[in-house]
Parts: C-alpha cells; sequence; structure tokens
C-alpha cells in the first residue's frame, strides 16, 4: 500500500436523477420487483457520459413508456439510497409526462399519493426531503392539524 492510500475511502456517493411527477395534488412513487413495498422516485442512473435531463428521459422511457414535459430543476438531495445502503446524490426535476405513465422495467407497480397514505411505504429521501418540500412550494397537501 502507498503513503497516500487508505484501506477504508469512502466511496463516490451513487448518483440518480429522478421525477417528482404531481397532478391534482398527488406524487408519482413506484416500486421495484427488488424491492416491491418501498415506493421511490421514477428514474435511474445515468449511463458513463450521458447528462441529468438525458439520463432522465431515457429512464422514465425506460420505466413508465412516457416522456418528461417541462422539466424544471427542483432539488439536489443528499440521502442513503434505500435499496442499495450507500450515499446518494439525487438531482429531481419537477416535470409532466406525455401520456399515462405504465411500470415497466424493473418496476413492480406505480401509484399516486399525496404522502399521507398510512400503508405506503416510502424511501426516506422521499418521506424526509422531498415530500416536506412539495408541500412547502404547495404542491401536495400538508398533514392535517388537530
Amino acid at each position: 500500500m502507498f503513503e497516500h492510500e487508505t484501506p477504508e475511502t469512502d466511496p463516490a456517493p451513487l448518483t440518480v436523477v429522478a421525477a417528482a411527477v404531481v397532478e391534482d395534488g398527488r406524487l408519482l412513487v413506484v416500486s421495484k420487483r427488488a424491492a416491491p413495498d418501498v415506493y421511490y422516485l421514477p428514474g435511474g442512473k445515468p449511463d458513463a457520459g450521458e447528462g441529468p435531463l438525458s439520463a432522465l428521459t431515457r429512464e422514465l422511457a425506460e420505466e413508465l413508456g412516457a416522456a418528461p414535459v417541462g422539466p424544471r430543476h427542483l432539488a439536489e438531495i443528499n440521502a442513503v439510497a434505500a435499496l442499495e445502503g450507500v450515499p446518494m446524490r439525487m438531482t429531481v426535476f419537477e416535470a409532466g409526462l406525455d401520456r399515462a405513465p405504465a411500470p415497466a422495467a424493473e418496476l413492480a407497480a406505480l401509484r399516486w399519493t399525496d404522502g399521507l397514505d398510512p400503508d405506503l411505504r416510502l424511501a426516506p429521501a422521499v418521506r424526509d426531503q422531498l415530500l416536506p418540500l412539495l408541500r412547502e412550494r404547495g404542491l401536495l397537501p400538508g398533514p392535517a392539524r388537530a
């Protein structure tokens, strides 16, 4: 081992692009066959040399059979990837879709949620970071107050 090498180095975070598709106060979320009980945003990892919007367009076509409409940068979220358990940097675009989505590729299901469903298990990055941001911007309803 050379002097500048260490046996334990932090790996670069997993890079992911995702779409926050909100219609009528509900967010589109998807589950993967590898973890059908956990819901995420549609999207995925860019290929080598692929820019974020190109990756998002490819991933939405593969996963949902749809193309993004009017994508706008919404947020950069740093979290632990729910499935892989490693650090993740997720670039989120707010976008519409050019047609009704249908799950394909590695997806098990899709559903629309206001984020308040007690039976829905959302990935921590979606639950803890994205939902509060969407509520703050008035795109999703907030929880009822007593």
